[in-house]
């Protein structure tokens, strides 16, 4: 076993060094720069591997297809609620009685919830992280439409089939995660941007002195 990989195999399983060397005595003693070029190589290669597993390419919110939606109504008056929305029937159960899907989308990450209308009983909650995605590849619009299906179909399983979507954030999962709930046959009827926006955000840092 070479030096590189004895100090490797002791990094990875945790085993005390004097362990190590007294098992091997032909290595002789190991002076810093070569522990320090060592744990250089070490850095490079988990480098090298951290970007073998990121996505080629994170197209984010602008792979997703472009679709303007005032021409899906013909009329634009359709496209806002009325005084009488709430009163109307989805599957014989009104409008504002109908579950809800909570959808925060952040850049590194994606977590759905949906309740009742009241917002007391939980049907379905997940995540990009709790869906198997990890590091970098939470953030991506993959990752969201994965975690969407996964909600959608434990939704059809208990039986809700229409929903009403309150999207937070502007992260690249916000057309991912509706595009996978209706891959499944959720029927989404409203789509609701909650995305906080601060008319009084918070003091910059000071400039930095060049």
């Amino acid at each position: 076993m070479s030096l590189f990989n004895l100090m490797r195999h002791l990094h990875l399983n945790r085993i005390s060094s004097t362990m190590i060397l007294q098992n091997q005595p032909q290595l002789g003693v190991i002076r810093r720069p070569e522990i320090q070029e060592i744990q250089r190589r070490w850095k490079a290669d988990d480098r090298r591997t951290l970007i073998a597993s990121m996505p080629i390419k994170d197209t984010g919110t602008q792979g997703e297809k472009g679709i303007d939606v005032d021409l899906l109504a013909k009329n634009k008056e359709d496209m806002f609620p009325t005084a009488d929305t709430p009163n109307l029937l989805f599957n014989g159960i009104r409008f504002d009685e109908l579950p809800i899907c909570h959808i925060k989308t952040t850049p590194n990450n994606t977590i759905m919830q949906v309740t009742d209308y009241k917002g007391l009983e939980m049907y379905a909650t997940h995540s990009c992280g709790a869906e198997g995605f990890k590091n970098t590849r939470k953030g991506t619009n993959i990752a969201a439409q994965a975690t969407a299906i996964t909600v959608g179909n434990t939704l059809i399983k208990k039986g809700v089939t229409t929903i009403r979507v309150k999207i937070q954030g502007m992260g690249p999962g916000r057309m991912s995660s509706v595009k996978g709930l209706q891959m499944v046959g959720v029927n989404i009827v409203s789509l609701t941007d909650n995305t906080h926006i601060s008319y009084n955000p918070p003091r910059p840092r000071k400039a930095r002195r060049l």
